[in-house]
């Protein structure tokens, strides 16, 4: 196999983000249910024989030293592999979102480069190398939506109803950090349970996040305020700064017509994804 083409990337929206302490070393122990939807960046692998990895941009410029390809190097590293490759990124999923573009680039360079370069590792063993590079990575790899806990490394795949949702990015982003800093973070929400959640799984809890992230980023408040318009109940994704709304029918039909987003927002309605599409790349843990 010399090429892998229009390789997806999807990204996600957290339902819930509880925060329930914190460790010693700083870390923050969080509860949420991360969920796959069908807005995706598009990737493309060429395998190189000489050994080096090259990246180009086909839409929005990235870092010269992004999170694509520190992971093709740490796996190029650990699976003692001798191609290189060069990799073309079709950007599409916003940054500093809460929307876990940067994270879903680099699982599926390491699924699509597992398969380009014949390594046969698993999920687990991928997911271990990837960890390092963000949290969030080993939930893209594992494909399913999934109960998270802990730091992010306790994953449990958890079936969802179908749905569609709207998606709002406003132009200004989050920095993820700034928000675990603030002193004004909630950090001692009760410990929800799975039951709890199947029971109301597109409106149970809250974002521990949001009301810090609406402070540091007001055009939050205006992305929650503008689904309220349209009798939507907003709720932000991750650290932000977008925010998302379940749709029924007749909220979709309200929101199609509609006059869209403000000028320099995104905004799309998205559904969300049972699986991964590039759940069967990787060998499965015995």
């Amino acid at each position: 196999m010399r090429a892998i083409h229009d390789v997806p990337a999807p990204a996600k929206l957290n339902l819930f983000l509880h925060i329930t302490g914190r460790r010693a070393d700083g870390y923050h122990l969080l509860q949420s249910v991360f969920m796959l939807i069908d807005w995706c960046d598009t990737l493309h692998f060429e395998r190189r024989a000489d050994g080096r990895i090259s990246r180009e941009d086909l839409g929005v410029p990235l870092p010269q030293d992004d999170l694509i390809v520190r992971a093709a190097r740490a796996l190029q590293a650990a699976g003692d592999a001798r191609h290189g490759v060069h990799i073309a990124v079709q950007k599409r999923i916003p940054a500093q979102a809460g929307m876990g573009g940067g994270s879903s680039d680099a699982a599926s360079t390491l699924l699509a480069l597992n398969r380009l370069w014949g390594l046969g590792l698993t999920r687990r063993q991928l997911a271990a190398i990837g960890l390092p590079l963000g949290a969030d990575v080993p939930f893209f790899i594992h494909g399913s939506n999934a109960w998270v806990e802990g730091v992010g490394e306790r994953i449990r795949a958890l079936a969802l109803p179908p749905a569609r949702f709207v998606v709002l990015k406003p132009p200004a982003g989050l920095d993820t950090g700034s928000i675990f800093r603030a002193e004004d973070l909630k950090r001692d929400s009760e410990p929800a349970t799975i039951t709890g959640f199947a029971a109301n799984p597109f409106g149970f809890g809250h974002n521990d996040l949001q009301p810090v992230a609406e402070r540091l980023c007001p055009s939050v408040r205006q992305g929650l305020e503008l689904l309220a318009q349209h009798g939507l109940r907003g709720r932000m994704t991750g650290s932000g700064s977008a925010v998302f709304a379940l749709l029924a029918d007749e909220a979709l039909q309200a929101f199609s017509a509609s006059s869209g987003v403000p000028p320099g927002w995104q905004g799309r309605v998205c559904g969300n994804l049972e699986v991964h599409p590039l759940g069967g790349w990787a060998l499965r843990d015995k």
